[in-house]
């Protein structure tokens, strides 16, 4: 019996490969002889660095970096050495949680994210897969650019600056300082966010509250952002300013796609494709995926139902386990998973129930229990 196993993290608990080793150890546990593959799941959110590289034989790098605001922060990367792969995630340069309730729109910048990119270069890097959700910022990406030896210039020729209230200056663009090695750079962002950079469904519109961007400011920054795409059209020579994913974590999107040539796709995806899962699917008979809490919002998309929806079409039967689940998880079985189940074996707190000790073990016994069941039915 072939068996895969991609679960996502159990935050507080376990990471996707501590869940997933649990579950590897339970299937042994009653077949000491089934093929049991585990591989680190994420929905290129939250976890997605810390995930790849746990799974694929990474590093963690460290650098210190601007923040959004002026206080500079140490963000961390993932580094795969044998690909020449970097994971990122905006945030932890850039992120919201960075600023707390000190949300200035006009000051926040994405410089940190190009520094980032920079130290990854510099250490090798030529692929990058990128997460850009949590983002404090709605420059349209102009501090990444800067960071990376694109100049925006003013009408006298002065460089503008690297957040938003910079973006109704530009006038030109200079190139003549870019990194030479991000000709030889892939990006990979992971993107969930479908806006375009601006309008009443852009960036400054539906994302700007939430980063500080009252009424009385919208309608000025949205209209700046539109003055930069057209500039970013004249001298750079592209044009994405109604491109699906432009508008996401403030503009960033639109700066991947129109500077650095990326390649925005859905974070489920990105992440199976990172880790092969395609290729890893062919001949499985079970797969286990899951999640912390399961329940309605899980069959919207998340990254168990990624998981099932590949099995399935490669005709394997799927099993999620959680460690708790809520009203609405039956959605689930609509969306591919054909049956899943609590961890939890008696009432305890929710202290002891988030244990690591207590959590790996309630997955193992759980598993020990479903392959029990599957091969019985399998025989």
């Amino acid at each position: 019996m072939k068996i895969v196993v991609a679960i996502d993290s159990l935050k507080g608990s376990m990471t996707s490969m501590e869940a997933g080793r649990a579950i590897r150890e339970g299937i042994r546990n009653v077949l000491p002889d089934a093929e049991v593959i585990v591989k680190p799941l994420a929905d290129g959110g939250e976890g997605t660095t810390e995930a790849l590289v746990e799974g694929l034989g990474g590093e963690m790098a460290e650098v210190r970096v601007h923040g959004p605001l002026e206080t500079p922060v140490d963000a961390c990367y993932g580094i795969i050495r044998k690909t020449g792969t970097a994971i990122m995630e905006m945030a932890a340069a850039a992120g919201i949680i960075l600023v707390g309730k000190d949300r200035r729109p006009l000051d926040a910048t994405t410089y940190g994210v190009g520094e980032m990119i920079r130290d990854a270069v510099e250490k090798g890097c030529r692929n990058f897969i990128i997460g850009i959700g949590g983002s404090a910022t709605n420059d349209g990406g102009i501090g990444m650019l800067t960071a990376l030896g694109y100049e925006f210039l003013d009408a006298q020729g002065k460089a503008v600056g690297i957040g938003a209230g910079a973006l109704k200056d530009v006038a030109s663009i200079r190139t003549d300082h870019v990194l030479p090695e991000l000709r030889e750079c892939s990006f990979k962002i992971a993107c969930d966010v479908t806006n375009p950079l601006c309008g009443t469904n852009g960036a400054t519109y539906i994302y700007g509250p939430q980063k500080g961007v009252t009424e009385d400011l919208r309608d000025e920054l949205d209209a700046a952002m539109a003055g930069y795409a057209q500039v970013t059209k004249t001298c750079i020579g592209t044009d994405h300013m109604e491109s699906e994913g432009a508008g996401a974590a403030g503009g960033l999107g639109f700066a991947f796609l129109s500077y650095l040539h990326a390649d925005l796709q859905p974070g489920i995806e990105l992440v199976l494709e990172a880790v092969g899962m395609e290729k890893t699917m062919e001949g499985a008979d079970l797969v286990f995926t899951g999640e912390g809490r399961l329940d309605g919002q899980t069959a919207m998309g998340k990254a168990p139902v990624g998981i099932a929806k590949l099995a399935k079409k490669h005709g394997a039967k799927v099993v999620a386990l959680a460690g708790a689940v809520i009203e609405g998880a039956e959605k689930c079985n609509d969306s591919g998973i054909d049956a899943f189940f609590p961890i939890l074996r008696r009432i305890v707190t929710l202290d002891e129930a988030m244990d690591p000790g207590t959590a790996r073990e309630n997955m193992i016994r759980t598993t020990e229990q479903v392959i029990r069941l599957a091969a019985a039915f399998h025989q």
